[in-house]
């Protein structure tokens, strides 16, 4: 396996890195090898939960948000730009002046405009690139640049009056695929499940016109995602739930789920995200359920549905998305 950027700087550059003190790790990837940075010092903030999960199975201080200050820190960034300076200046903030902070990403997620963007801000000490990606790093300043301040991405409000955030997906307003959803769907009843809720958008909209629903349960995986969704869904019926969907145990099983399941692996599209939450929704139906997903139009689920469903329905083709309808989930006993 190829050791990780920072730990190849540390090896074989002017990379110089504190004996002592805590290292802050923001969006710690689950499988990367923190040892040269001090594996018992590192604190790792990652809000996505199946990493978090995967980070604190290991023994790390698996957190989701930095708390202490730090001799150093490692950010890891993200495709989003805006969420990427946002992980940046948070670095430079709780990093004790003279400490280190290294930024490391893939060129396909942007790592090269970050650079950029802090290099017009502050002097680097140095960079590596390997492995289709860069690592760079610099010495935190006494006084930081009120321009850092900039980069912080606060929670902000669509024009309906959401809260959202960058590196939320759809963070300007609803995507088409989930207003295709809530508009086209059939009443529900009973126990509903929202997987992969996002900002929370679709159940929003359906606990406010449908009082059939006598429950929701909004799962998601991304922290800040859900923490805007209790923000967003003002509903008693709702509860909210910080988890990976495709293995989430509910403790009964639902009358209806609905899902505009995530297609994206970083910038790579990656249908088995969605494959996963279809057998997900099987595992987790009643008998009698019934599972309604939005995707686009050219993403292959068809056989996914078919191998999981004993039924299925297109309802609609509309705007490059489709609307699936799938009932009596397979393997699901029937009492």
């Amino acid at each position: 396996m190829t050791p990780d950027r920072w730990t190849l700087a540390l090896e074989d550059s002017d990379m110089t890195w504190p004996e002592a003190g805590a290292v802050l790790v923001l969006r710690a990837r689950a499988e990367a090898d923190f040892a040269a940075l001090g594996r018992d010092r590192v604190q790792a903030v990652q809000g996505f939960a199946p990493d978090h999960d995967r980070l604190a199975a290991r023994g790390l201080d698996a957190r989701v948000e930095p708390e202490g200050e730090f001799a150093a820190a490692l950010v890891q960034i993200v495709k989003s730009k805006g969420e990427s300076l946002s992980l940046v200046a948070a670095a430079l903030t709780l990093v004790r002046p003279g400490g280190v902070i290294a930024v490391d990403g893939q060129k396909d997620e942007g790592i090269e405009s970050i650079l950029k963007s802090v290099k017009k801000l502050l002097p680097l000490d140095g960079t590596m690139s390997k492995a289709h990606g860069k690592l760079f790093w610099l010495t935190r300043p006494d006084v930081l640049p009120e321009a850092v301040a900039d980069w912080i991405a606060e929670p902000g409000e669509t024009e309906d009056g959401f809260v959202t955030a960058p590196g939320m997906f759809s963070p300007d307003g609803a995507d088409q695929g989930s207003e295709v959803l809530v508009a086209l769907v059939p009443h529900l009843k009973g126990r509903v499940a929202d997987l992969g809720a996002g900002w929370g958008y679709m159940s929003a909209v359906l606990l406010d016109e449908q009082e059939s629903i006598a429950a929701m349960d909004l799962i998601e995986a991304e922290y800040a995602a859900l923490q805007a969704a209790r923000s967003n869904v003002d509903d008693p019926r709702a509860r909210f739930f910080w988890a990976d969907a495709s293995a989430f145990e509910p403790e009964e099983r639902y009358d209806a789920i609905i899902s505009n399941p995530p297609f994206h692996t970083g910038r790579a599209a990656d249908p088995a995200l969605g494959q996963a939450f279809i057998a997900a929704a099987a595992r987790m139906l009643k008998p009698s359920g019934q599972f309604f997903m939005v995707a686009n139009q050219h993403l292959p689920y068809e056989a996914t549905l078919k191998a999981h469903f004993g039924t299925g329905k297109l309802l609609a083709e509309i705007a490059g998305y489709k609307l699936y309808q799938a009932g009596k989930p397979k393997g699901v006993r029937r009492g």
